[in-house]
């Protein structure tokens, strides 16, 4: 069992009157045992020297917090021999027992009760009869000896119950504030993860089609006219892709993402295809794709087409989906070698970002160039029968 230390602070109001009160307790019982002994004739001597041992008693009483046994034990003699300082010695033991372990404090108390019947052993070849028989004052001992002992460590064990109760719930707010911060980190990096994949998808058409204006100033006017609307549709899609998910960042309340689904792998197509890109979709999906594994297809279409418009704009891009439920769903997104690439090189987050949700989904992502120079982008995700 955990020792309970003395508090070593300055002592409260409570401390005072706690210590007051057991003070009071210890005086009247001395003054009780006076009045006994002066009803039973005892000598003046023998009445002073009680006097002094309740009042070396009531003396020790105030140092108890800061050594219990040591105190315990020094009146463990002073009480064998004497009625008045009784009081004080189960006050000290009643502090042993609020703040030592359970075995020091019956160690303690067997001490004081081995004192006490040690010396009515010898008083009563050396004294006068007392007129209760040995072993009824023996018991009536041991009774208040134990009865103290056991108050003691009651208080103790409810101390002990209430910290426990009080670190638990301390401990529980700590939990639920990590809980709280790792959610509020977990969305941010959902928010992050949706704003590469959106903006990204977005800006690698305004990138294709800038390039192309500016590679081609000579272009039809026709030509420059569409490229130019594009871009416009483009920029505007993106920033209002950016409202929704700023918009869902300052919301006082956690909103939804924006979700898209494996339907809207066509809508990609559509517009990778406006863009100038030639890009061949194979479909052989059958049943109902659950929303969240079609979302995840989607984002992995998504970056396969912005990363092939990044570095390889005039390549092909060929979108292979097949699956059914208790199989799997297979995305695969490829393009062979580009004759021209374009400048710069992506940092790779949006790869690693598609691995990670992969792995979240309990499927996997593989990804690299292929042996004629291509590449390649390809992914399972579990499909439940």
């Amino acid at each position: 069992m955990t020792e309970t230390v003395p508090s070593r602070r300055r002592r409260g109001w409570r401390d005072w009157a706690t210590d007051f009160g057991l003070f009071a307790l210890a005086a009247a019982y001395g003054v009780v045992w006076l009045g006994i002994l002066e009803e039973e004739g005892v000598p003046e001597s023998v009445l002073f020297f009680e006097q002094i041992l309740g009042i070396v008693g009531l003396a020790a009483i105030w140092f108890r917090r800061r050594w219990p046994v040591g105190i315990a034990i020094a009146l463990i003699p002073l009480s064998s021999i004497g009625d008045v300082i009784d009081g004080a010695q189960l006050v000290a033991l009643f502090t042993v027992a609020l703040y030592r372990p359970v075995k020091t404090t019956l160690l303690v108390a067997g001490a004081s009760m081995a004192g006490f019947a040690t010396f009515l052993v010898v008083y009563s070849f050396v004294g006068p009869q007392p007129d209760e028989p040995l072993g009824v004052v023996v018991a009536f001992n041991a009774v208040l000896t134990f009865g103290v002992v056991g108050w003691g460590l009651f208080i103790r064990h409810r101390r002990q119950l209430v910290l426990t109760l009080e670190e638990r719930a301390v401990r529980a707010e700590a939990e639920a504030k990590l809980r709280a911060e790792q959610s509020q980190a977990r969305a941010r990096e959902d928010i992050a993860r949706e704003m590469h994949d959106v903006l990204g998808h977005r800006l690698s058409l305004l990138s294709v089609h800038a390039g192309a204006l500016e590679f081609r100033p000579d272009a039809p006017p026709a030509e420059i006219a569409k490229a130019a609307g594009v871009i416009r549709a483009s920029a505007h899609q993106a920033l209002q892709d950016l409202r929704e998910v700023i918009g869902v960042l300052r919301a006082p309340v956690a909103g939804e993402l924006p979700t898209p689904t494996l339907a809207d792998v066509h809508r990609l197509v559509t517009e990778a295809s406006q863009s100038g890109s030639v890009v061949e979709l194979r479909s052989s999906v059958s049943g109902t794709v659950p929303d969240g594994l079609g979302r995840t297809a989607y984002r992995i279409v998504q970056e396969g087409l912005t990363n092939a418009r990044k570095h390889a704009p005039l390549a092909p891009v060929t979108i292979l989906l097949s699956g059914s439920p208790g199989t799997g769903l297979s995305v695969e997104v490829q393009n062979p070698a580009a004759e021209a690439s374009a400048p710069g090189a992506g940092s790779g987050q949006g790869l690693l970002g598609l691995a990670e949700r992969a792995a979240l989904a309990a499927g996997r992502l593989e990804y690299g160039p292929t042996a004629d120079g291509g590449f390649r982008l390809a992914g399972w995700l579990p499909w439940p029968a």
